[in-house]
């Protein structure tokens, strides 16, 4: 497998956790979203909306949009289960995932930020308390759904978990207060310590320079 990647988006961020929770061997592809590479005619012919991650199954098909990725790997690799069978459980896992994957993300991801400086004329400041407010609702939320297991999806890590650990990576970034999150705080420090998502984290696939 080929994952087309940035080491700092939050959407390859979750893909290669679930890539290596499920032991699958894969190659890297760099495309620098600061450099526009997401723009060449390379990547749009794999991904039509110019975005990451994409993956190149080895099997005749590329996948985009992380949600689905992770689908396909559940489906293909069923162990361990990242997204759970029973109807139930399965929509409350992806409601939580959601509420990163449709709520947070999509206003914060870079080329949000970009056309509010390019195109809208806010400045950093602005930029950083518009990312904090977005961030800040998403994360109150995740926060009372918590429940009392090691994880958000229980005492294994599920879907819910690949999207909220990338999630607070850039919380970080920006500087987010966390203090009102303890149970997510304390749920990052427990993924943090499995080999599979230390390993995804950027600062260990960042490409050298």
């Amino acid at each position: 497998m080929l994952l087309y990647d940035y080491f700092r988006s939050s959407a390859c961020y979750r893909v290669r956790i679930a890539l290596n929770l499920k032991r699958v061997a894969y190659d890297s592809a760099p495309i620098s979203l600061i450099n526009g590479e997401q723009r060449s005619a390379d990547h749009l012919a794999r991904n039509p909306q110019g975005l990451v991650p994409a993956l190149d199954t080895g099997e005749g098909a590329v996948l985009t949009q992380s949600l689905a990725i992770i689908d396909w790997l559940d489906a293909r690799f069923p162990e361990p289960r990242l997204i759970p069978a029973d109807p139930l459980a399965r929509a409350q896992a992806l409601s939580q995932a959601m509420v990163v994957g449709m709520d947070v993300h999509p206003l914060n991801n870079l080329r949000v930020l970009n056309h509010l400086r390019d195109t809208l004329g806010a400045d950093g400041d602005a930029r950083n308390q518009w990312y904090r407010h977005w961030t800040a609702e998403g994360l109150a939320a995740l926060e009372a759904m918590a429940g009392e297991g090691r994880f958000l999806g229980g005492d294994a890590p599920g879907i819910a978990d690949l999207f909220l650990i990338p999630q607070l990576y850039n919380a970080r970034r920006f500087e987010c207060p966390l203090d009102a999150y303890p149970r997510l705080v304390a749920i990052d420090a427990q993924a943090q310590a499995i080999p599979a998502f230390a390993a995804a984290h950027p600062d260990k696939v960042k490409p050298a320079e």
